[in-house]
Protein backbone atom coordinates (compact mmCIF):
# COMPACT_ATOMS: atom_id res chain seq x y z
CA UNK A 1 0.00 0.00 0.00
CA UNK A 2 1.23 3.52 -0.47
CA UNK A 3 0.63 6.46 2.17
CA UNK A 4 -0.18 9.46 1.02
CA UNK A 5 2.08 12.21 1.75
CA UNK A 6 0.50 13.51 5.19
CA UNK A 7 0.60 9.80 6.35
CA UNK A 8 4.12 9.08 5.08
CA UNK A 9 5.19 11.79 7.19
CA UNK A 10 2.84 11.36 10.20
CA UNK A 11 4.74 7.92 10.13
CA UNK A 12 7.88 9.12 9.86
CA UNK A 13 7.19 12.09 12.67
CA UNK A 14 6.52 8.90 14.95
CA UNK A 15 9.37 7.33 14.12
CA UNK A 16 11.74 10.19 14.29
CA UNK A 17 10.27 10.69 17.92
CA UNK A 18 10.40 7.31 19.26
CA UNK A 19 14.06 6.78 18.31
CA UNK A 20 15.94 9.76 19.35
CA UNK A 21 14.13 11.37 21.89
CA UNK A 22 16.95 13.91 22.67
CA UNK A 23 17.07 15.39 20.01
CA UNK A 24 13.69 15.97 19.36
CA UNK A 25 13.70 17.76 23.54
CA UNK A 26 16.61 19.43 21.65
CA UNK A 27 14.28 20.88 18.77
CA UNK A 28 11.31 22.60 21.06
CA UNK A 29 10.92 25.48 18.81
CA UNK A 30 10.03 23.09 15.62
CA UNK A 31 6.65 22.52 13.91
CA UNK A 32 5.78 19.28 13.34
CA UNK A 33 6.66 18.71 9.54
CA UNK A 34 9.81 20.47 10.70
CA UNK A 35 10.45 17.49 13.08
CA UNK A 36 10.56 15.67 10.16
CA UNK A 37 12.55 17.29 8.11
CA UNK A 38 15.36 16.95 10.60
CA UNK A 39 15.34 13.77 11.22
CA UNK A 40 14.87 12.98 7.72
CA UNK A 41 18.40 14.26 6.88
CA UNK A 42 19.48 12.46 10.02
CA UNK A 43 17.96 9.88 8.60
CA UNK A 44 19.58 9.49 5.22
CA UNK A 45 22.99 10.49 6.07
CA UNK A 46 24.96 7.53 5.03
CA UNK A 47 22.47 7.57 1.53
CA UNK A 48 23.81 11.29 0.51
CA UNK A 49 27.32 10.58 1.82
CA UNK A 50 26.96 7.55 -0.72
CA UNK A 51 25.77 10.20 -3.29
CA UNK A 52 28.58 12.32 -2.59
CA UNK A 53 31.30 9.99 -3.45
CA UNK A 54 29.61 8.78 -6.18
CA UNK A 55 29.44 12.92 -7.81
CA UNK A 56 32.99 13.32 -6.51
CA UNK A 57 34.30 10.10 -8.26
CA UNK A 58 33.12 11.42 -11.23
CA UNK A 59 35.74 14.14 -12.47
CA UNK A 60 33.95 17.20 -13.44
CA UNK A 61 36.82 19.63 -14.27
CA UNK A 62 35.56 22.90 -16.21
CA UNK A 63 37.27 21.91 -18.92
CA UNK A 64 35.85 18.24 -18.99
CA UNK A 65 32.92 18.90 -21.32
CA UNK A 66 31.61 15.36 -20.62
CA UNK A 67 32.33 15.19 -17.19
CA UNK A 68 30.39 18.05 -16.21
CA UNK A 69 27.14 16.70 -18.22
CA UNK A 70 27.64 13.23 -16.40
CA UNK A 71 27.45 15.01 -12.92
CA UNK A 72 24.26 16.90 -14.26
CA UNK A 73 22.99 13.70 -15.23
CA UNK A 74 23.14 11.93 -12.26
CA UNK A 75 21.55 15.56 -10.13
CA UNK A 76 18.82 16.03 -13.00
CA UNK A 77 17.81 12.28 -11.63
CA UNK A 78 17.45 12.86 -8.43
CA UNK A 79 15.79 16.77 -8.57
CA UNK A 80 13.27 14.65 -11.06
CA UNK A 81 12.22 12.17 -8.63
CA UNK A 82 11.41 15.14 -6.41
CA UNK A 83 8.60 16.90 -9.04
CA UNK A 84 11.57 18.99 -10.26
CA UNK A 85 11.11 20.02 -14.42
CA UNK A 86 14.73 19.73 -15.33
CA UNK A 87 16.40 21.38 -18.29
CA UNK A 88 19.97 21.42 -19.37
CA UNK A 89 21.07 24.42 -20.57
CA UNK A 90 23.72 24.47 -23.35
CA UNK A 91 26.53 26.50 -23.37
CA UNK A 92 28.54 25.82 -26.45
CA UNK A 93 28.90 29.18 -27.37
CA UNK A 94 30.93 30.12 -24.55
CA UNK A 95 33.24 26.93 -24.49
CA UNK A 96 31.70 25.09 -21.79
CA UNK A 97 29.40 22.36 -20.84
CA UNK A 98 26.21 24.06 -19.91
CA UNK A 99 24.03 24.39 -16.78
CA UNK A 100 21.29 22.78 -14.76
CA UNK A 101 18.13 24.19 -14.08
CA UNK A 102 15.60 22.72 -12.14
CA UNK A 103 11.82 24.05 -11.26
CA UNK A 104 9.42 23.26 -8.84
CA UNK A 105 6.03 25.59 -9.21
CA UNK A 106 4.63 26.21 -6.25
CA UNK A 107 2.20 28.82 -4.56
CA UNK A 108 4.83 30.18 -1.94
CA UNK A 109 7.19 32.61 -2.46
CA UNK A 110 10.35 31.64 -4.85
CA UNK A 111 13.34 30.45 -3.31
CA UNK A 112 16.69 30.41 -5.67
CA UNK A 113 19.34 28.06 -4.55
CA UNK A 114 22.75 28.11 -6.26
CA UNK A 115 25.38 25.97 -6.95
CA UNK A 116 27.64 24.51 -9.45
CA UNK A 117 28.50 21.17 -10.89
CA UNK A 118 32.10 21.87 -12.03
CA UNK A 119 35.32 21.94 -9.85
CA UNK A 120 39.22 23.01 -10.32
CA UNK A 121 40.22 19.75 -11.00
CA UNK A 122 40.87 18.80 -14.77
CA UNK A 123 41.03 15.16 -15.69
CA UNK A 124 45.18 15.37 -15.80
CA UNK A 125 44.80 15.75 -12.05
CA UNK A 126 46.13 13.30 -10.03
CA UNK A 127 44.23 13.71 -7.08
CA UNK A 128 40.58 12.06 -8.52
CA UNK A 129 39.22 9.94 -6.10
CA UNK A 130 36.87 10.40 -3.22
CA UNK A 131 38.36 8.68 0.62
CA UNK A 132 36.51 8.66 3.09
CA UNK A 133 38.12 8.36 7.03
CA UNK A 134 35.60 8.53 9.80
CA UNK A 135 33.75 11.82 10.26
CA UNK A 136 36.05 13.65 7.36
CA UNK A 137 36.16 12.59 3.41
CA UNK A 138 39.07 13.41 1.11
CA UNK A 139 38.33 13.69 -2.73
CA UNK A 140 38.38 16.34 -6.10
CA UNK A 141 35.66 19.15 -5.44
CA UNK A 142 34.19 17.14 -2.33
CA UNK A 143 33.47 20.34 -0.65
CA UNK A 144 33.80 22.68 -3.81
CA UNK A 145 31.18 22.08 -4.73
CA UNK A 146 30.10 18.67 -4.48
CA UNK A 147 28.99 18.64 -0.70
CA UNK A 148 27.09 21.85 -2.01
CA UNK A 149 24.93 20.23 -4.39
CA UNK A 150 24.41 17.12 -2.29
CA UNK A 151 23.27 19.43 1.03
CA UNK A 152 20.82 20.77 -1.76
CA UNK A 153 19.12 17.14 -2.44
CA UNK A 154 19.18 16.36 1.06
CA UNK A 155 17.06 19.23 2.29
CA UNK A 156 14.46 18.99 -0.80
CA UNK A 157 13.81 15.60 -0.07
CA UNK A 158 13.47 16.25 3.56
CA UNK A 159 10.98 18.75 2.31
CA UNK A 160 9.12 15.76 0.49
CA UNK A 161 8.73 13.76 3.41
CA UNK A 162 7.42 16.25 5.81
CA UNK A 163 4.95 17.77 2.93
CA UNK A 164 6.55 21.20 2.60
CA UNK A 165 7.80 20.87 -0.72
CA UNK A 166 4.46 20.10 -2.11
CA UNK A 167 3.76 23.74 -2.04
CA UNK A 168 6.83 25.26 -1.95
CA UNK A 169 8.05 27.32 -5.16
CA UNK A 170 11.60 26.58 -5.36
CA UNK A 171 14.35 27.01 -8.67
CA UNK A 172 17.63 25.24 -8.91
CA UNK A 173 20.50 26.74 -10.44
CA UNK A 174 23.71 24.56 -10.93
CA UNK A 175 26.33 26.00 -13.21
CA UNK A 176 28.60 24.04 -14.80
CA UNK A 177 31.42 26.52 -15.22
CA UNK A 178 31.92 28.55 -11.82
CA UNK A 179 35.24 27.51 -11.19
CA UNK A 180 36.42 28.55 -15.02
CA UNK A 181 33.67 30.97 -16.41
CA UNK A 182 32.88 30.74 -20.07
CA UNK A 183 33.00 33.58 -21.96
CA UNK A 184 31.19 36.05 -22.43
CA UNK A 185 29.95 36.47 -19.31
CA UNK A 186 26.13 37.98 -20.59
CA UNK A 187 25.76 35.17 -21.71
CA UNK A 188 27.19 32.65 -19.54
CA UNK A 189 25.79 33.78 -16.59
CA UNK A 190 22.35 34.56 -18.41
CA UNK A 191 19.95 32.34 -17.14
CA UNK A 192 21.18 32.77 -13.29
CA UNK A 193 20.61 36.63 -13.70
CA UNK A 194 16.91 35.96 -14.64
CA UNK A 195 16.44 33.30 -12.02
CA UNK A 196 17.87 35.74 -9.70
CA UNK A 197 15.52 38.57 -11.15
CA UNK A 198 12.33 36.25 -10.91
CA UNK A 199 12.99 35.05 -7.25
CA UNK A 200 12.06 36.41 -3.60
CA UNK A 201 15.10 35.09 -1.93
CA UNK A 202 18.22 33.70 -2.98
CA UNK A 203 20.22 31.01 -0.98
CA UNK A 204 23.67 29.87 -2.35
CA UNK A 205 25.10 26.41 -1.38
CA UNK A 206 29.02 27.06 -1.25
CA UNK A 207 31.15 25.99 1.68
CA UNK A 208 30.10 26.91 5.02
CA UNK A 209 31.92 29.54 6.74
CA UNK A 210 33.94 28.40 10.76
CA UNK A 211 36.09 30.70 12.43
CA UNK A 212 37.15 29.98 16.03
CA UNK A 213 35.00 26.37 15.53
CA UNK A 214 32.02 28.39 15.35
CA UNK A 215 29.88 28.26 11.89
CA UNK A 216 29.04 31.71 10.45
CA UNK A 217 27.07 33.53 7.94
CA UNK A 218 27.75 34.61 4.50
CA UNK A 219 25.63 38.06 3.85
CA UNK A 220 28.97 39.41 1.72
CA UNK A 221 31.39 38.31 -0.58
CA UNK A 222 33.67 40.35 -2.99
CA UNK A 223 34.13 40.95 -6.39
CA UNK A 224 36.83 39.63 -8.78
CA UNK A 225 38.10 41.37 -11.62
CA UNK A 226 41.29 40.92 -13.32
CA UNK A 227 43.58 43.86 -15.21
CA UNK A 228 46.56 43.94 -17.25
CA UNK A 229 49.27 46.18 -16.87
CA UNK A 230 51.70 47.02 -20.12
CA UNK A 231 54.21 49.63 -20.04
CA UNK A 232 57.00 50.75 -22.80
CA UNK A 233 60.06 52.84 -22.94
CA UNK A 234 62.61 53.74 -25.21
CA UNK A 235 65.24 51.07 -25.83
CA UNK A 236 68.92 51.33 -25.98
CA UNK A 237 72.31 51.14 -24.10
CA UNK A 238 72.22 50.75 -20.58
CA UNK A 239 74.80 53.80 -19.98
CA UNK A 240 72.05 56.21 -20.60
CA UNK A 241 69.19 54.89 -18.72
CA UNK A 242 67.68 57.78 -16.73
CA UNK A 243 68.84 60.44 -18.89
CA UNK A 244 66.56 62.79 -21.18
CA UNK A 245 67.16 60.49 -24.26
CA UNK A 246 66.57 57.37 -22.78
CA UNK A 247 64.19 58.12 -19.51
CA UNK A 248 63.85 55.10 -17.12
CA UNK A 249 62.13 52.41 -19.33
CA UNK A 250 59.66 50.08 -19.27
CA UNK A 251 60.24 48.00 -15.95
CA UNK A 252 61.38 51.06 -13.74
CA UNK A 253 57.57 52.15 -15.17
CA UNK A 254 56.16 49.48 -14.09
CA UNK A 255 57.73 49.40 -10.72
CA UNK A 256 56.67 52.62 -10.30
CA UNK A 257 52.60 51.97 -11.31
CA UNK A 258 52.71 48.30 -9.17
CA UNK A 259 54.48 50.10 -6.20
CA UNK A 260 51.99 52.98 -6.15
CA UNK A 261 48.81 50.57 -5.99
CA UNK A 262 50.71 49.28 -2.89
CA UNK A 263 51.52 52.56 -1.05
CA UNK A 264 48.19 54.33 -2.22
CA UNK A 265 44.95 52.09 -2.71
CA UNK A 266 44.82 50.31 0.72
CA UNK A 267 41.73 50.42 2.19
CA UNK A 268 39.38 48.09 4.12
CA UNK A 269 37.58 45.02 1.99
CA UNK A 270 40.11 45.63 -1.35
CA UNK A 271 42.87 43.87 -2.40
CA UNK A 272 44.63 44.09 -5.58
CA UNK A 273 47.03 41.42 -6.36
CA UNK A 274 49.82 41.11 -9.23
CA UNK A 275 49.89 36.98 -10.43
CA UNK A 276 52.13 37.16 -13.02
CA UNK A 277 54.97 39.90 -14.23
CA UNK A 278 57.58 39.99 -16.71
CA UNK A 279 59.89 42.86 -18.65
CA UNK A 280 62.80 42.91 -21.27
CA UNK A 281 63.62 43.62 -24.95
CA UNK A 282 61.12 42.08 -25.71
CA UNK A 283 58.58 41.28 -23.20
CA UNK A 284 54.91 39.45 -24.25
CA UNK A 285 52.08 37.86 -22.41
CA UNK A 286 50.26 35.04 -24.14
CA UNK A 287 46.58 35.13 -25.32
CA UNK A 288 44.97 33.46 -22.02
CA UNK A 289 46.70 35.83 -19.94
CA UNK A 290 48.65 32.92 -18.36
CA UNK A 291 52.07 32.82 -19.33
CA UNK A 292 54.49 35.60 -19.81
CA UNK A 293 57.97 35.36 -21.69
CA UNK A 294 60.74 37.92 -21.34
CA UNK A 295 64.55 38.34 -22.51
CA UNK A 296 66.72 40.96 -22.33
CA UNK A 297 70.35 41.91 -21.56
CA UNK A 298 71.61 43.67 -18.63
CA UNK A 299 73.13 46.53 -20.51
CA UNK A 300 70.16 46.97 -22.67
CA UNK A 301 67.38 49.35 -21.64
CA UNK A 302 64.13 47.14 -21.18
CA UNK A 303 61.43 48.21 -24.27
CA UNK A 304 58.39 46.78 -22.91
CA UNK A 305 56.69 44.98 -19.55
CA UNK A 306 53.46 43.57 -18.61
CA UNK A 307 51.74 42.94 -15.56
CA UNK A 308 48.54 40.82 -14.82
CA UNK A 309 46.12 40.51 -11.56
CA UNK A 310 43.33 40.72 -9.85
CA UNK A 311 41.10 43.18 -7.97
CA UNK A 312 38.59 42.63 -4.90
CA UNK A 313 35.87 44.72 -3.69
CA UNK A 314 32.70 44.59 -1.43
CA UNK A 315 30.79 47.15 -3.16
CA UNK A 316 30.43 48.41 -6.93
CA UNK A 317 30.66 51.85 -5.78
CA UNK A 318 34.34 50.74 -3.95
CA UNK A 319 35.54 48.76 -7.30
CA UNK A 320 34.66 52.08 -9.30
CA UNK A 321 36.67 54.24 -6.35
CA UNK A 322 39.55 51.93 -7.07
CA UNK A 323 39.76 51.49 -10.67
CA UNK A 324 39.83 55.22 -10.59
CA UNK A 325 42.55 55.67 -8.49
CA UNK A 326 44.84 52.61 -10.42
CA UNK A 327 43.92 55.02 -13.30
CA UNK A 328 45.40 57.99 -12.13
CA UNK A 329 48.34 56.57 -11.00
CA UNK A 330 49.43 54.74 -14.39
CA UNK A 331 49.17 58.27 -15.66
CA UNK A 332 52.06 59.62 -13.75
CA UNK A 333 54.20 58.67 -15.77
CA UNK A 334 58.22 58.37 -15.48
CA UNK A 335 60.13 60.17 -18.30
CA UNK A 336 60.18 58.58 -21.95
CA UNK A 337 57.92 55.55 -20.70
CA UNK A 338 53.80 54.71 -21.56
CA UNK A 339 52.07 52.52 -20.05
CA UNK A 340 48.29 51.12 -20.11
CA UNK A 341 46.09 49.81 -17.61
CA UNK A 342 43.19 47.60 -18.81
CA UNK A 343 40.52 46.00 -16.96
CA UNK A 344 38.35 43.07 -18.28
CA UNK A 345 34.62 43.76 -17.80
CA UNK A 346 34.33 39.66 -17.76
CA UNK A 347 34.23 39.17 -13.80
CA UNK A 348 32.60 38.34 -10.92
CA UNK A 349 30.58 40.84 -9.19
CA UNK A 350 30.36 41.69 -5.41
CA UNK A 351 27.51 40.48 -3.56
CA UNK A 352 27.15 44.15 -1.19
CA UNK A 353 26.02 43.18 2.31
CA UNK A 354 22.39 44.88 2.88
CA UNK A 355 19.60 44.70 4.88
CA UNK A 356 18.10 42.25 2.87
CA UNK A 357 21.07 39.50 3.24
CA UNK A 358 21.61 40.26 6.99
CA UNK A 359 17.62 39.63 7.39
CA UNK A 360 18.28 36.07 6.22
CA UNK A 361 20.32 35.62 8.18
CA UNK A 362 18.66 36.25 11.10
CA UNK A 363 16.18 34.24 9.65
CA UNK A 364 18.20 31.27 9.41
CA UNK A 365 19.54 32.11 13.33
CA UNK A 366 15.84 31.94 14.31
CA UNK A 367 16.29 28.31 12.78
CA UNK A 368 19.25 27.66 14.53
CA UNK A 369 17.35 28.72 17.73
CA UNK A 370 14.75 26.12 16.72
CA UNK A 371 16.90 23.59 15.88
CA UNK A 372 19.03 24.14 19.26
CA UNK A 373 22.17 25.01 17.14
CA UNK A 374 24.55 27.97 18.19
CA UNK A 375 23.31 31.37 16.65
CA UNK A 376 25.71 32.23 13.19
CA UNK A 377 27.54 35.22 13.08
CA UNK A 378 28.63 37.35 10.23
CA UNK A 379 31.67 36.29 8.59
CA UNK A 380 33.90 38.47 7.39
CA UNK A 381 34.16 39.00 3.50
CA UNK A 382 37.72 39.32 3.24
CA UNK A 383 38.03 35.95 4.07
CA UNK A 384 36.02 34.54 1.12
CA UNK A 385 36.12 34.58 -2.60
CA UNK A 386 33.37 35.81 -5.05
CA UNK A 387 30.88 33.49 -6.34
CA UNK A 388 28.02 32.78 -9.09
CA UNK A 389 26.04 34.46 -6.12
CA UNK A 390 27.50 37.94 -7.16
CA UNK A 391 25.76 37.90 -10.15
CA UNK A 392 21.79 37.81 -8.15
CA UNK A 393 23.22 39.95 -5.50
CA UNK A 394 22.02 43.38 -6.71
CA UNK A 395 18.40 41.80 -7.41
CA UNK A 396 17.63 39.70 -4.76
CA UNK A 397 18.14 39.02 -0.85
CA UNK A 398 20.77 36.41 -1.08
CA UNK A 399 22.68 34.43 1.82
CA UNK A 400 25.91 32.58 1.19
CA UNK A 401 27.81 29.38 2.56
CA UNK A 402 24.94 26.81 3.14
CA UNK A 403 27.58 24.06 1.72
CA UNK A 404 29.33 21.43 3.60
CA UNK A 405 32.00 22.70 6.23
CA UNK A 406 35.77 21.62 4.32
CA UNK A 407 39.62 22.55 4.16
CA UNK A 408 41.61 22.87 1.66
CA UNK A 409 39.12 23.86 -1.69
CA UNK A 410 41.05 24.09 -4.80
CA UNK A 411 44.18 22.00 -3.90
CA UNK A 412 44.46 18.22 -3.90
CA UNK A 413 43.81 17.13 -0.45
CA UNK A 414 40.58 18.95 -0.55
CA UNK A 415 37.86 17.64 2.56
CA UNK A 416 34.84 17.59 3.79
CA UNK A 417 33.46 16.81 7.59
CA UNK A 418 30.45 14.84 7.15
CA UNK A 419 28.82 15.63 10.11
CA UNK A 420 28.38 19.17 9.22
CA UNK A 421 26.02 17.51 5.76
CA UNK A 422 23.37 16.67 8.48
CA UNK A 423 22.90 20.61 10.19
CA UNK A 424 23.83 22.27 6.70
CA UNK A 425 21.14 19.99 4.95
CA UNK A 426 18.75 20.49 8.50
CA UNK A 427 19.16 24.37 8.38
CA UNK A 428 18.51 24.38 4.39
CA UNK A 429 14.80 22.74 4.54
CA UNK A 430 13.65 24.10 7.00
CA UNK A 431 14.61 27.63 6.29
CA UNK A 432 13.19 27.21 2.27
CA UNK A 433 10.59 25.71 3.70
CA UNK A 434 9.06 29.31 6.05
CA UNK A 435 10.95 31.27 3.57
CA UNK A 436 8.23 29.94 0.56
CA UNK A 437 5.32 29.31 2.75
CA UNK A 438 5.26 31.77 5.83
CA UNK A 439 3.65 34.98 5.28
Amino acid sequence: MRLKPHALAACVLAAAMASLPAAASAQTGLSAPERIMSETVAAEHDRHIALLERLTNQNSGTLNLEGVRAVGVVVGEELKSLGFDVRWIDMAETGRAGHLIATHAGRGKNVLLIGHLDTVFEVDSPFQTFVRNGDRAVGPGVGDDKGGVVVIISALRAMQAAGTLADSDVTVVLTGDEERPGSPFDIARRDLIAAGRAADFALEFEGLAIETGRDAGTIARRSSTTWTLTTGGRTGHSSGVFGENLGYGAIYELSRILDGFRRELPEPNLTYNVGVMAGGTPAELDAAGFRVTASGKTNVVAQTAVARGDLRALTPEQEARARERMQAIVAGHLPRTTAELVFKDDGYPPMAPNPGNRDLLARLNGVNRDLGLDEMPEYDPAKRGAADSGFVAADVATLGGLGMAGEGAHAEGESVDLNSLTRQAQRAAILISRLSLQP
